[in-house]
């Protein structure tokens, strides 16, 4: 293919070429609602609104046109979280190639049947390992016992280069508003999108800070680069923000990023569920959690950005509407809204009412009762879950516990008891 090590804005400009009768040109659009939460011009990308309804499609045809065509009919394989896995299979389709895409088993069941719609016949998917980075492994091995191509997710030139277009797509757009950023936000897995991006803007709009945004529990390039000064691989990570969830970034986007990244921001999986909740109900958005995260980091940046051009790319829709539970679940959490206890309750009538008035404010709740345990004694193990009205009033709830039952305890602090029990 090539023996470059970076990308050039050159690069991206061809690949602009290359795809502009494949990709949708998503729509830049100035959000009202956080312009005017964060006191500034805040634009969105709205790469969620793509074939398919993310960022990755762009890369991955990039990747596979550039194969010349024995290469492309001994067929492509991929390692996927889920949204470049279907920017391969819509490939595929469009090429009529074969492909073999291996994503991990945790894979939410929405993008592996995304998946099969866009690939049809020419696709068959594999499930195996649970974290990206297994699967990865996988992949590997079978397409060098198959000789076919893998396609990789960002570790590859023609794969960053189609990314980088969307910048070339934004300064585009902007200039028709008159428009020139002072920030950019974008999110942050194996590094394809930002060093694509970022290398646009460094060439075209150099005024413009490049920032990346990584999930708390997997931010692996700002170890790498700020932390380490070179590659490292996380030992574990959280899986939550599955599209951008990986141990170890690519040796070509950790180069790239590290001269075009101008700071990372890291936040709390919990936060990026806030976000969701937040963009659902006030924007009609749906992203999922590697799309919500360049909105997340706004809030950390709150000060810097004030009276400033700012743009967010919403790098993915894809949403299994499954997980909304568990979203709002840990948005809760984050919050300090929703707390859960273990108490001895004592077994009466009437004990319930008095918990209810000696213990919760006048406006929170109960979303949660359930005996572990009820004996022939005066008491029984109870799990209790309590939803605040403010999260202000956390301390006056413990405390008022406390005196109920002495020897509770406080489910939130124990990550494996509330994974055993709630």
């Amino acid at each position: 293919m090539t023996m470059n090590t970076t990308v050039s804005s050159k690069e991206i400009d061809e690949a602009f070429l290359q795809l502009k009768d494949v990709v949708k040109e998503t729509p830049l659009q100035k959000d009202l609602y956080l312009s005017h939460k964060y006191d500034c011009n805040v634009y969105l990308k709205r790469e969620d609104m793509q074939w398919v309804r993310s960022f990755k499609l762009r890369g991955a045809y990039n990747a596979i046109i550039a194969l010349n065509e024995a290469d492309r009919q001994n067929g492509v394989t991929c390692a996927s979280a889920g949204n470049h896995a279907q920017g391969v299979a819509y490939t595929a389709s469009e090429l009529n190639l074969q492909a073999v895409i291996f994503m991990p088993v945790t894979t939410p069941l929405q993008k592996i049947n995304q998946v099969k719609f866009f690939g049809g016949e020419n696709v068959k998917v594999i499930l195996t390992g649970d974290t990206f980075d297994d699967c990865l492994k996988e992949a590997l091995v079978y397409t060098e016992e198959q000789k076919m191509n893998f396609i990789d997710p960002y570790n590859n030139i023609y794969t960053i280069a189609g990314q980088g277009t969307i910048a070339k797509e934004m300064i585009e757009q902007a200039k028709s508003d008159n428009v020139q950023f002072d920030y950019l936000f974008a999110a942050i897995g194996g590094g394809g999108l930002i060093s694509g991006v970022g290398t646009y803007f460094k060439t075209h709009s150099p005024q413009t800070s490049i920032i990346g945004v990584e999930p708390a529990g997997a931010s692996s390039m700002y170890t790498s680069v700020i932390q380490e000064q070179q590659i490292v691989t996380l030992p574990e990570i959280d899986k939550f923000v599955d599209g951008a969830s990986v141990a170890r970034v690519g040796e070509l986007t950790f180069n790239i990023a590290n001269d075009v990244v101008d700071d990372y921001v890291q936040v709390h999986e919990g936060a990026v569920c806030t976000t969701i909740l937040d963009m659902y109900s006030k924007q009609a958005i749906i992203a999922e959690p590697a799309g919500a995260l360049s909105v997340s980091a706004l809030e950390q940046y709150k000060s810097q950005i004030k009276g400033k051009n700012v743009v967010c790319i919403v790098s993915g829709g894809n949403n299994d509407i499954k997980r909304m539970k568990e979203i709002e679940e840990r948005s809760l959490l984050y919050e300090e809204m929703k707390h859960y206890f273990i108490l001895n309750f004592p077994q009466r009538p009437g004990a319930l009412r008095e918990f209810v008035n000696d213990v919760l404010g006048p406006k929170d709740d109960i979303t949660k009762f359930e005996y572990l345990k009820k004996s022939s004694q005066n008491t029984g193990t109870v799990i209790i879950g309590i939803q605040l009205n403010d999260h202000a009033d956390l301390n006056n709830l413990k405390a008022n516990v406390d005196e109920f039952d002495a020897s509770n305890i406080y489910i939130n602090e124990n990550k494996m008891l509330y994974s055993l029990l709630i």
